[in-house]
């Protein structure tokens, strides 16, 4: 039987979408799920502890965000633009991918002038192609070194914060909505379940017997892009860049091997591990790009545990954890998750999956 969107809609109270992250990384919330009992448990993120043994391994995405989002100025006019940075294409020319709005204001040979909060100009960019209706391709006109163009990005950008966490991005984002582990720089969005993860409690985890096997995937807006169709087999997920070393390959393939168990901490860890698996079931060291969408029915071949935030109605996400959990448990996690008052999205509450 095919899948349908209509199948992953509910209705979320605006008051669970989290605003803030929890005071502390790991005092956040844990629905602990049990695939085959169907039995729910209410914990605290630090209680993983009790749920990992010596052995296991914890996959984790280094993705590091970059602050994202700009404001510029249009020539002559003056009238504000918001740049959403999604990829730079060539190093060379300083040729990005972005999100402009407003859009219909933006034509290819207009420029944009970036200015730092002196009012002191910065940057200047000219809008070279059109994308999509919000789509453009812009070059940076900047001479100066690799280093100082990264710095007046750094100056110039925002934390990408997603647009239904209704505030401003405030200072303590730039730490919040990054994990502790995060180093390979690339991603627009962070991958969340893993800023759940305190430097103790990852120290913790590693006293108890448990190894990290670091991947990389660079999270785009892709992965939270509407999905229109109601047959999920015709959605088309737009491409992410990923990475797995041969050590990481190594120790998940010998985690496997010696029938411990393997935590794929978020979707985007499950994503790149499910994007390069061998012929006989085990990961292979890969880099490249990939557009796998997740939908059930699916057999997952690597990770037999998954750590998770509570996802938007109709959302690539929870299509894919529903394939893992299964549909109907998925859905009564979700039911009992809004009337306890967990939290969503991506300063939201967590859950693990068995």
């Amino acid at each position: 039987m095919r899948s349908k969107l209509s199948q992953f809609s509910f209705n979320l109270p605006k008051n669970l979408i989290a605003q803030y992250p929890a005071d502390e990384r790991s005092e956040s919330r844990l629905m602990v799920i049990h695939r085959s009992t169907g039995k729910i448990e209410h914990r605290i993120f630090k209680d993983v502890l009790d749920y990992v043994q010596d052995g296991d391994a914890m996959v984790i995405n280094n993705t590091k965000v970059f602050p994202a989002r700009m404001y510029g100025r249009k020539e002559k006019t003056g009238a504000k633009i918001e740049v959403f940075l999604l990829r730079e294409l060539n190093k060379e020319t300083k040729l990005w991918d972005v999100l402009v709005d407003p859009a219909r204001k933006i034509r290819v040979g207009n420029k944009l002038y970036f200015y730092d909060k002196n009012g002191k100009e910065v940057l200047v960019a000219e809008v070279v192609d059109n994308t999509t209706s919000r789509g453009r391709t812009i070059r940076f006109l900047h001479d100066g070194n690799e280093a100082n163009f990264q710095a007046a990005l750094k100056i110039l950008g925002q934390t990408p914060l997603p647009k239904y966490i209704t505030r401003n991005a405030e200072p303590s984002d730039e730490e919040r909505y990054q994990t502790i582990y995060a180093k390979e720089i690339g991603a627009v969005a962070a991958p969340t379940a893993g800023l759940h993860m305190s430097r103790e409690l990852y120290k913790m985890l590693q006293i108890k017997g448990a190894h990290f096997a670091e991947v990389t995937l660079h999270v785009g807006l892709g992965t939270f892009r509407t999905i229109d169709v109601e047959d999920l087999s015709k959605h088309k997920m737009e491409a992410e860049y990923f990475r797995i070393d041969e050590s990481a390959a190594d120790l998940i393939n010998k985690t496997k091997d010696n029938n411990k168990n393997i935590f794929a901490i978020g979707t985007t860890s499950m994503r790149a591990l499910e994007s390069s698996v061998s012929a006989s079931k085990y990961l292979k060291p890969a880099e490249g790009w990939t557009n796998l969408f997740i939908f059930p029915p699916y057999d997952f071949n690597i990770a037999n545990r998954l750590i998770t935030n509570f996802h938007l109605p109709k959302s690539s996400l929870l299509i894919m954890v529903s394939a893992y959990t299964g549909h109907e448990l998925l859905m009564e996690a979700y039911e009992a998750a809004i009337k306890e008052k967990y939290k969503f999205y991506s300063y939201g509450d967590a859950m693990l999956i068995l």
